[in-house]
């Protein structure tokens, strides 16, 4: 538990981490960002898998455009499950690790796969709109609206659920064709004020 932040302040920033379960410390805020008290502007906002489950995206990146110092970085990873295909799902559901404990939630959605008789694209489309998931295409296009986009790049996401599969395993198989890259990497820049058009 921690994420980024235990690193960050190691690093000598001043970071806080924003989540409802995150630990409790002077470090962290045990709350919702849309409910966080943002009280000075901040150098850079990081979010790690976080903002395809928001309740309101619009909202959130509102807040993170309005926390922003002017030119201030966004940086982005998240996850385009509209890009988890069937391929990709059978590669992962063949490398999961044995049952034992609370199952994750890729086990969870493999087993509802194997027990619905539905086909990939109708059980991950169900599952996804039952978890109230935006799409990676909605994410990047709420956040192309408010931000100026510097990099945007697809990767290994699946890996830290599946056993004896590393990241470079994961990028293997996406390089040749085996799978679909289901991590986003954004990253870009508080838009800077433009001056009204001349009249």
């Amino acid at each position: 538990m921690g994420g980024f932040i235990p690193v960050l302040v190691s690093a000598g920033y001043d970071a806080v981490g924003v989540d409802p379960g995150a630990p409790a410390g002077p470090w962290y805020r045990q709350v919702e960002f849309e409910r966080y008290d943002v009280t000075r502007p901040a150098d850079a906002f990081v979010a790690c898998t976080s903002l395809h489950h928001v309740a309101d995206l619009g909202e959130v990146l509102d807040r993170m455009a309005a926390g922003l110092v002017p030119g201030g970085r966004l940086v982005i990873v998240e996850w385009a499950w509209e890009r988890f295909d069937e391929a990709t799902a059978r590669w992962c559901c063949a490398r999961l690790p044995q049952a034992g404990g609370e199952a994750s939630w890729l086990q969870q959605l493999c087993g509802q796969w194997r027990e619905s008789g539905m086909s990939w694209g109708t059980c991950c489309r169900s599952w996804a709109q039952a978890e109230n998931l935006h799409s990676g295409q909605a994410i990047l296009r709420e956040l192309d609206a408010r931000f100026d986009p510097g990099e945007v790049s697809y990767g290994p996401y699946f890996f830290p659920d599946l056993a004896s599969t590393t990241e470079d395993d994961e990028q293997a198989a996406i390089d040749n064709g085996e799978i679909q890259a289901g991590r986003i990497q954004y990253s870009g820049h508080r838009r800077s004020e433009r001056p009204a058009a001349a009249r």
